[in-house]
Parts: C-alpha cells; structure tokens; sequence
C-alpha cells in the first residue's frame, strides 16, 4: 500500500547536538543570521529566521565536550537552508567566506543552486535557492532531470549587493 503525505508537509526544524552551545549560536546566529529565540539555561537555544518559533534547536544534553562522529559513520549528511532567491543566497555566501569558514563543494542542480560547508561541530550545511518550478530541467518524458554541475561562485558574491 503507498501512502502519500499531504502535499504542504514541510520538515519544520532539525535539533542539533553541539559540543559548546555558544559557538554554535555564535555560527547559525552570528555567521547565518538565524535570530536567538529562546535559551534553556546553558544546554539549550532555539533560533530561527522570520521570528518562527524555531528552525534549528542546539543542545548540549548528551554531547557537552563531545567530538564530531568520523567518516564513514550514519547520521546527519546536512541540514539544508533554503532561501528566497539569489540575492539572499549571494549576501550569506558572503558572510560565511568573511567569517574564514571554508566551503566543502559548491553544485548547480539544475532545480536549485547550493553551497556546501559544516558548522563548528562537523555538521553539515547546505545554503541553497531553488529555481522556480518552470525552469527546472526535465527529459523528454517530462520527469525531473536534476544536476551536480559547476556553480560559479564568483558570479553568485557578484550579487550580493
């Protein structure tokens, strides 16, 4: 039996276990500009973009001091930011390159354009904009026809104002 989720369902937030709850605010507050909503004491923050209730949870609980997992371990590959169009894209580009973080890969989908980077922890993040569904690459049947091409990061910061 399939089973189809209604349409509108969105992932509403990802909950991260960090190892030093300030630097991690410090990266997604300071670095992605999500905005500090709600703190529990010392092990906990709340940020989010739009002043939702939360987009991303960080907590300490179980890995204060902790180390990320190695490679070639399950888990979290990344957590993705999705934002309104190019220019925002662009303008947080910017900001990560300023604050000397560097980029692990960089793709054109084809549906969308997106940056690849982690978060203090090793976590990882993927900023992206989508392309409108109208310009999204299909075949010939019609079917979505997705891409991991070369994105042009200097033509990306060239629009970040």
């Amino acid at each position: 039996m399939t089973v189809t989720t209604h349409p509108e369902t969105r992932i509403g937030h990802v909950h991260l276990r960090v190892s030093d709850l300030e630097r991690a605010i410090a990266f997604y507050s300071g670095v992605l500009g999500l905005e500090l909503q709600q703190r529990y004491g010392t092990e906990a923050a709340f940020l989010s973009a739009g002043g939702y209730h939360h987009h991303i949870g960080l907590n300490t609980w179980e890995s204060k001091g902790g180390t990320p997992p190695p490679p070639g371990h399950t888990g979290l590959y990344h957590t993705a930011f999705l934002y309104p169009d190019r220019t925002a894209l662009a303008q947080a580009l910017k900001r990560v390159l300023e604050a000397g973080i560097a980029l692990e890969g960089a793709a054109d989908h084809g549906v969308s354009e997106a940056v690849y980077l982690s978060d203090p922890d090793g976590n990882g993040v993927e900023l992206y904009r989508d392309r409108t569904p109208e310009d999204w690459p299909r075949d010939a049947e019609g079917n979505l026809k997705m891409a991991n091409s070369r994105l042009d990061i200097e033509a990306l910061l060239a629009e970040a104002g």
